[in-house]
């Protein structure tokens, strides 16, 4: 029986949407396997809530959204890695970092084998949302808007965010 015949809608527009975005297959799956072997998976929802401030639990647990232009990070400038605030998995390098004008820290590039993505119908259009492959924490979402060599804009919740400096 042929892959397409064995997805279901959402499923097809989520492996479109990769497709679109040029992120390997092969990155998916490993990213799926390395949820399917981690602690975080275990961690009951309660939990994650005393673990997490309370912005960074709505964010990441809940798919919400902090408020544009509210994120400490948007003014670090220094070298170093972005990982996620629920599980500590580099997600960027500051490197990738840009200035995107739209209230919330983003970049162009996202580390190797860091997010699993799915299509989000939160606004009533599709758009790509993106989870930290570890811990499945809520991330952003990311556009086909941003600056070379990518194209790339990944927009994050900074909430959902560490910066740990080189």
């Amino acid at each position: 029986m042929s892959t397409l015949r064995t997805l279901d809608r959402r499923g097809f527009l989520a492996a479109a949407s990769i497709a679109a975005l040029g992120v390997p297959a092969s990155s998916l799956a490993a990213a799926k396997d390395a949820y399917a072997a981690s602690p975080y998976r275990k961690i009951t929802d309660a939990e994650w809530r005393k673990r997490l401030p309370p912005a960074a639990y709505d964010v990441l647990r809940h798919e919400g959204t902090e408020r544009p232009g509210t994120s400490v990070l948007l003014k670090e400038k220094r070298k170093g890695t972005y990982v996620c605030l629920g599980c500590d998995l580099p997600l960027f390098s500051s490197a990738t970092k840009y200035e995107s004008g739209t209230g919330w820290p983003s970049f162009y590039r996202a580390l190797p084998g860091a997010f699993i993505t799915k299509t989000d119908y939160k606004i009533g259009v599709p758009r790509t949302a993106y989870e930290c492959a570890q811990c499945r924490g809520h991330q952003g979402h990311v556009f086909e808007d941003g600056p070379k060599p990518t194209g790339l804009r990944y927009c994050n919740n900074g909430v959902a965010l560490k910066f740990i400096p080189a």
